[in-house]
């Protein structure tokens, strides 16, 4: 028995070393919250420091009306997720995530190095750690505002899971992307296996990504369908998904909310149930004021930023 102990802490001191060793970089990504309310939590600041958001490892910002810009802000350890970004509470507060591969020197004492002896015990406590980390990123699919990822340098691993909860990606000619876990001897289970392929719609790519971690170069991932466009640089990218975040937050909130949560319900459904739930659930959402306030925009050739919409 002590000599089965004695293995097993060689193979998890191996394993820590393997992980907190690799070039396991973060990326710098961008998420962008649109939304009425966006405008409420940081309303009369121009662009700056959003007043009723600070955290250890995020910069949150109001970019703009409607529009909250929020960036990893770990630059010393190359914007990797530590356990501070992994606290749902404050993804849920925002709506929305934001972040880029995993720290894994700061996570390796949770998964490497679990308290106790007992097997079934220790597994208990590894499924809570696992499904904790997966609701960080399931909160940004969940929330009814559309998220923006802009995307450059490399997306590697967490940032990979985090990118496909998002309901838009746009990345720099620099980006790349890579289903890094099995380089560090593990399966990804924190939703990429599960949303990569309803993405891309193409099993054998998501296959050979998986399976081999090599990089998909921006091209690449514009081509299948991960990203919807490509941008010179960092600085363009941002700008173009500030000008699509602003452009949405000019619609209806009922509508785009509506319409997130109807295209998120039909990706898991058929036709027909997708359907029936959409008139379920415009029968209440077409007696809104939205309808006739955009409604009458258009009549009279107004855009739609020039129409005000109640706070959702």
């Amino acid at each position: 028995m002590a000599a089965g102990i004695v293995a097993s802490r060689r193979l998890r001191d191996l394993l820590t070393r393997r992980l907190t060793g690799s070039n396991y970089a973060g990326l710098s990504i961008s998420l962008r919250l649109t939304g009425s309310s966006a405008q409420e939590e940081a309303s009369g600041v121009a662009l700056g420091e959003a007043p009723d958001h600070s955290y250890e490892s995020l910069r949150v910002t109001s970019a703009q009306k409607h529009v909250l810009h929020v960036q990893l802000n770990r630059p010393n350890k190359r914007n990797a997720m530590n356990k501070v970004f992994w606290r749902s509470d404050l993804l849920d507060e925002l709506h929305h995530a934001f972040s880029p591969g995993i720290d894994l020197m700061d996570m390796a004492s949770d998964i490497l190095q679990p308290k106790g002896d007992d097997v079934a015990r220790i597994s208990w406590y590894l499924r809570d750690i696992i499904t904790r980390y997966q609701e960080t990123f399931n909160v940004i699919e969940r929330c009814p505002k559309p998220v923006i990822a802009a995307v450059h340098g490399g997306c590697i691993g967490g940032g990979v899971d985090l990118v496909t909860a998002c309901d838009i990606r746009y990345c720099a000619q620099d980006a790349f992307f890579q289903v890094k876990e099995v380089d560090v001897g593990l399966a990804a289970d924190v939703g990429t296996l599960q949303r990569l392929p309803k993405v891309i719609r193409n099993q054998s790519l998501v296959n050979e990504l998986a399976f081999t971690a090599r990089k998909m170069l921006a091209d690449e991932a514009l081509g299948s369908g991960l990203v919807s466009r490509v941008f010179p640089d960092k600085e363009v990218t941002l700008d173009a998904a500030l000008a699509l975040a602003a452009e949405i937050s000019s619609k209806s909130p009922v509508a785009v909310q509506s319409t997130k949560v109807n295209l998120l319900y039909s990706r898991d459904h058929s036709v027909a149930e997708s359907l029936n739930y959409v008139a379920s659930w415009n029968m209440s959402m077409l007696q809104t004021q939205d309808l006739v306030k955009s409604v009458q925009a258009t009549t009279e050739n107004k855009e739609l930023k020039t129409v005000t919409f109640s706070k959702l």
